[in-house]
């Protein structure tokens, strides 16, 4: 809701049909968690916070899985650390790494965590693994086509209220278990997102550095347009083509034709009012095109990408902070929207549009 008070709801998406249905709630309500789905169709939903914003941030230690054939969740077992805002990745052989996120610590400023662990779907069970080399949360997590996995940037808590966004970056191996520092962000990014191309670079979006400018010193408040992408094989960042306008909290979203949506978003500074506008990234040309904006605007939103080859926008944030209707409550909307790339074809696009009568 507006005061972003955890919860236990859950939703599922027929695009067939093109309606949600209500399966049975969460065990536990939470927010700031990770749902990942597994090799075998099930969706395993990790830590968060379970407390209202009026309490402190303790992150949870519990996890769930659900069903998708039953609509049924059953809790799994518990992780080792409590964390919120980490990362969940799926490796090659099943398992699931969860890296970073914060929890709680005396006083209302949370804890920065460098720990990880490995969820076996087999078993239920977590087990340890080596921490990361910098605590981080709120990072993007992109597993790369060679099975290691690229924590890209993200923030640590620096004291009561204050946060840095990071430029380090580093990969674990899993056939090792190791990680590996490697290349530095040119702009140290928060509330960014990290694409995997069909190349197998990685393209970063957005976010904001709130912080100052190597060049000049100078203090930077907006959100980013410039864009890096990364070399696996080098493991080197390089500068891409800018963004038309800077943001943060948007989502990017891989296409079946090979391009990049990205979609909604705001400005970190004031987090006021969610973006309507979308581009369109193309890699083999490394330009942006604009699309048709969404019909509301709408920050920190889901966005999937649909097996048909269109996109699905979620929920989000309207307005909140200044812009918030009333003071302290943010403004969530409900709705969802289909985006509807205009290189499918005619065809696809009609069965689509015919689907859930929109296009």
């Amino acid at each position: 809701d507006g005061r972003r008070t955890p919860t236990a709801a859950t939703a599922v998406y027929d695009p067939a049909v093109g309606a949600w249905s209500a399966p049975e709630p969460m065990w536990t309500p939470r927010r700031l968690h990770t749902v990942t789905l597994l090799d075998d169709g099930r969706v395993l939903a990790v830590g968060g916070i379970a407390r209202s914003p009026d309490g402190p941030a303790e992150g949870l230690a519990t996890a769930e899985v659900f069903d998708p054939a039953a609509g049924r969740w059953t809790p799994t077992g518990g992780l080792l650390q409590a964390r919120f805002s980490h990362s969940a990745t799926r490796l090659p052989d099943g398992r699931v790494l969860v890296a970073g996120g914060a929890t709680a610590r005396p006083g209302p400023s949370p804890y920065t965590l460098r720990t990880a662990e490995l969820y076996d779907p087999v078993t239920g069970q977590w087990t340890q693994a080596r921490p990361m080399t910098d605590a981080r949360f709120g990072h993007p997590a992109v597993p790369l086509d060679d099975g290691r996995v690229l924590m890209v940037g993200g923030v640590l808590a620096a004291g009561r209220g204050h946060y840095g966004a990071l430029g380090y970056c580093e990969t674990y191996d899993p056939d090792s278990g190791g990680w590996t520092p490697v290349g530095t962000l040119t702009s140290a990014r928060k509330g960014h997102q990290a694409t995997l191309l069909p190349d197998g670079g990685v393209l970063v979006t957005g976010g904001d550095m709130r912080g100052f400018r190597p060049d000049d010193w100078a203090f930077d408040p907006y959100s980013q347009w410039v864009t890096e992408r990364f070399d696996p094989g080098t493991g080197t960042w390089s500068p891409d083509t800018d963004m038309p306008w800077g943001r943060s909290h948007h989502r990017a979203v891989l296409l079946r034709s090979g391009e990049v949506l990205v979609v909604g978003g705001t400005d970190d500074v004031s987090l006021a009012v969610g973006y309507q506008n979308a581009m369109v990234y193309a890699p083999g040309t490394r330009t942006w095109s604009t699309e048709f904006g969404t019909v509301e605007g709408r920050w920190a939103p889901a966005a999937v990408a649909l097996h048909d080859g269109r996109a699905l926008a979620i929920g989000g944030l309207t307005r909140s902070g200044p812009a918030a209707p009333v003071l302290g409550e943010d403004e969530v909307t409900a709705t969802t929207e289909i985006y509807t790339p205009a290189n499918l074809t005619r065809e696809e696009a009609d069965d689509a549009s015919g689907r859930d009568g929109r296009g």
